[in-house]
């Protein structure tokens, strides 16, 4: 599991190299992808290294983005693999029955009748609805469909409530 750090808030990672002159590929979790593109400047990997957007754009499926500084493919070749964040006061705040995933990730669940289920480990999207991974005493997966099946999130108390069955 990720450490949980509450300053910063990954936003995509880079995934490969681009041509000769230091452009790299980028993977984008924010909706539409090239939102990314509106941060700057990004903190590139755990030390969160500063670096400014020169330039970036929309490419087959993914996005390409040249760093300042970053001037050829070996400069670039360094950044594979690392993650991209920025920090969280850059970000506008969640509405009311919307969650930034990384403040879900690590925080207990527990069904509506108290019975521990473990933590969430990550989420990933679907086409109806996003998924809870949950890992306790085996792995659940849960979707997350507000009312429904999630009845509680408490910051406070860093749990989750759910109508499910613990032996699904």
């Amino acid at each position: 599991m990720k450490e949980y750090n509450p300053s910063r808030v990954v936003l995509g990672k880079i995934v490969g190299v681009y041509g000769v002159k230091g452009w790299v590929r980028v993977f984008s979790e924010t909706a539409p992808r090239e939102g990314i593109l509106g941060y700057s400047p990004w903190l590139i990997g755990s030390g969160g290294s500063p670096c400014r957007v020169a330039e970036g754009k929309v490419h087959r499926k993914g996005l390409i983005v040249r760093l300042d500084g970053c001037e050829d493919r070996d400069e670039a070749a360094v950044l594979v693999g690392q993650e991209i964040s920025v920090p969280r006061d850059r970000l506008p705040p969640p509405h009311s029955d919307e969650f930034y995933w990384v403040d879900l990730e690590g925080l207990a669940v527990f069904t509506v009748s108290g019975v521990d289920l473990g933590r969430v480990d990550h989420l990933f999207p679907t086409g109806a609805n996003d998924v809870l991974v949950v890992k306790g005493d085996r792995e659940r997966l849960i979707p997350f469909v507000w009312d429904e099946v999630v009845k509680d999130v408490d910051f406070t108390a860093r749990r989750i409530d759910v109508d499910w069955d613990p032996d699904f």
